[in-house]
């Protein structure tokens, strides 16, 4: 078994929480070992959102080749099944032509469904359904509408938490639209690649502390500015893309009024909010195979010399 493992295309999975590092390693990775860069970042994904995004900047992606970057503009949905669809065909063809696929983000969602080969049914949204399903938890609970999907997908429910209202409507929308259970159309086909995963990490105060300081730096390269043109645009603070760390707060001090230096301490707050849930999935999904990396401590040579001595294995 190990000899067919070996024989399998190789993927490297760069992971972590927001601020560890993760561009830098990439790139490095990248540049040693003949790899392009597969974005693994739900906020990266959409266009004119750069700086509060931490996209990777022009010089950076001059570095190394970056793949599904600036996807969709930011009032258009992009879903799982889209990212991961398209991830797919990126990692085909850059094994077709004989370079190395990186995944490189914090989006544990993105990650996990592609390395454990989940089956993302492709259905569009209802819109309509989605706000008579919303009506309903405003008027009788979440715990009612969960407990509507539990008549129809006893696992769906048990996999879902009912506080969790995005996903509850979800599962329902795609059994009502298919007819199908979603814990059916859900079920995983564990890609074939050999997968080595690199966990990027701190002591916590100290990762809060970079991401603070990186939010600074973003206000000083205009982050403000770039959410103002986005309202400038029209681009409605409720879209998805704006409910992100950041844009949110600093829509709501432009729009509101609220004072600034509450607006950044608010979106600083919850940035720490965000670390937390980003390990708490990690954790979840880790089964003994993400390979934790303290950045405090490790240079970036060593990572490099490691996965190459594990693409070399024969």
């Amino acid at each position: 078994m190990a000899g067919d493992d070996r024989a399998l295309p190789p993927l490297i999975v760069v992971l972590g929480p927001t601020a560890s590092g993760k561009t830098d390693a990439g790139i490095a990775l990248a540049q040693a070992l003949g790899g392009e860069i597969l974005s693994a970042d739900s906020r990266q994904v959409y266009r004119q959102m750069d700086i509060g995004s931490a996209k990777p900047t022009p010089e950076q992606r001059a570095q190394a080749t970056h793949h599904l970057l600036d996807l969709v503009d930011p009032d258009r949905p992009l879903s799982l099944a889209d990212w991961l669809g398209q991830a797919r065909t990126i990692i085909a063809d850059v094994h077709a032509r004989g370079r190395l696929p990186l995944v490189v983000g914090g989006t544990g969602q993105y990650i996990t469904a592609l390395i454990e080969g989940w089956s993302i049914p492709r259905v569009p949204p209802d819109d309509a359904l989605r706000a008579e399903l919303a009506a309903l938890a405003e008027a009788l609970g979440t715990a009612a509408l969960h407990d509507r999907l539990r008549a129809l997908d006893p696992e769906a429910a048990d996999s879902i938490h009912p506080n969790n209202l995005r996903r509850v409507i979800r599962a329902l929308e795609v059994c009502h639209a298919t007819g199908a259970r979603w814990s059916d159309l859900q079920r995983k086909q564990p890609p074939r690649f050999r997968i080595r995963q690199y966990g990027l990490t701190l002591a916590r105060e100290a990762l809060y502390e970079r991401a603070d300081s990186r939010f600074d730096r973003m206000m000083e390269l205009g982050f403000l500015d770039e959410v103002r043109h986005l309202l400038a645009l029209g681009y409605d603070r409720r879209l998805p893309s704006m409910s992100g760390l950041g844009y949110a707060e600093l829509s709501a001090h432009l729009l509101d009024g609220e004072p600034l230096d509450e607006a950044v301490l608010r979106a600083k707050h919850n940035t720490h909010d965000f670390i937390r849930r980003q390990y708490t999935w990690f954790r979840g999904h880790d089964g003994g195979k993400i390979l934790w990396q303290d950045m405090a401590a490790l240079a970036i040579n060593a990572l490099v010399d490691d996965a190459a001595r594990w693409l070399h294995q024969t």
